[in-house]
């Protein structure tokens, strides 16, 4: 087996919590086997601009507790052109970088895997996706963060719900996928929720909020995710249907902010030391997933050719608990 020497690693497409502490994982983790780490600067961008740093053990310090990531972070459509990634691995190449460590989404896994296949550049990927939605997964780096940072936001939400006795549209992250949503409904007792995974009933949702309303509750609370509905549009429905004030707050972005969880903290470390034992181990075209609390290893294409499913189940506890 050979031995390998020089890495290549980048954070692409969103940025999310606990990238910095995958990072710190993978540079510490390598530099105690030997190998040295250049890191590209905004992702795949970074490899055709030749833009990186090469990372120490000491240039990692200090770096967990911050959100976001250090070596920034693009998403390059040209990538997508047989032509570009030649000219990515022939870099890659001339720079001896014998193996590339990809921490990102769909997106950015897609392009580990085509490099792989195409220039037989050797690959490892690990999980970051606030909307966890990659497959074979049981979570992604910075979903535990988004999470409590957008409850805190909507219980306070709800201190002013309920001093006002209005009705709150809550809009969050999830162009594809209603994990976010779903889950913090759930958390904060939301009266409903809106993915893009099931369809829109806005006559039953006004008709729950007009119930509870009759029951006597002086707060509502809905969810939706950005790929399901705009706020507004549920706002215009249920404002014509039950003809009470609402509110909108959009989250947006600041949910993919903020200083990681102890969690992804954890998550995010143990990623970055799998990812470098797969490498010294020879075992590339595998994205390191958590699984049932185990670190294990997935190929890549298997995780790209599936579609991450919600349980339904939690959908039918959410309206019960409501």
């Amino acid at each position: 087996m050979k031995e390998i020497k020089r890495i290549g690693l980048i954070t692409s497409g969103g940025d999310a919590p606990g990238m910095n502490a995958a990072i710190r994982s993978v540079v510490r983790t390598a530099e105690s086997k030997g190998i040295e780490v250049y890191a590209f600067l905004r992702g795949y961008a970074g490899i055709l601009d030749k833009e990186y740093k090469v990372l120490k053990f000491s240039d990692v310090g200090g770096i967990m507790e911050k959100g976001g990531t250090i070596l920034r972070t693009a998403r390059v459509l040209e990538f997508k052109l047989p032509e570009v990634r030649k000219e990515a691995a022939d870099i890659l190449r001339e720079l001896k970088i014998e193996a590339l460590v990809v921490i990102g989404g769909e997106g950015s896994l897609t392009g580990a895997k085509l490099l792989m296949e195409e220039q037989d550049i050797p690959v490892v990927g690990i999980p970051g996706s606030i909307d966890n939605d990659i497959p074979q997964t049981d979570m992604c780096i910075g979903v535990d963060t988004c999470l409590n940072t957008t409850i805190e936001a909507m219980q306070k939400l709800k201190d002013t719900a309920s001093s006002h006795e209005r009705a709150f549209i809550v809009e969050v992250m999830g162009r594809g996928s209603g994990y976010i949503a779903l889950m913090s409904a759930l958390s904060v007792g939301a009266e409903a929720v809106i993915i893009p995974e099931t369809p829109v009933d806005f006559k039953a949702i006004a008709e729950r909020i007009w119930e509870e309303r009759q029951r006597g509750k002086v707060n509502s609370i809905i969810v939706v995710a950005e790929g399901a509905a705009s706020a507004y549009t549920v706002a215009r429905h249920l404002e014509n249907r039950i003809g009470f004030e609402t509110r909108i707050t959009i989250l947006g972005h600041i949910v993919r902010g903020g200083s990681p969880s102890a969690f992804d903290r954890i998550l995010a470390s143990r990623m970055g030391y799998e990812a470098i034992k797969s490498i010294v181990e020879g075992e590339y075209g595998v994205m390191i997933a958590l699984s049932r609390s185990n670190m294990i290893r997935v190929p890549i294409e298997s995780v790209l050719s599936e579609k991450k499913e919600l349980d339904m189940e939690i959908l039918k506890l959410a309206k019960i608990l409501s």
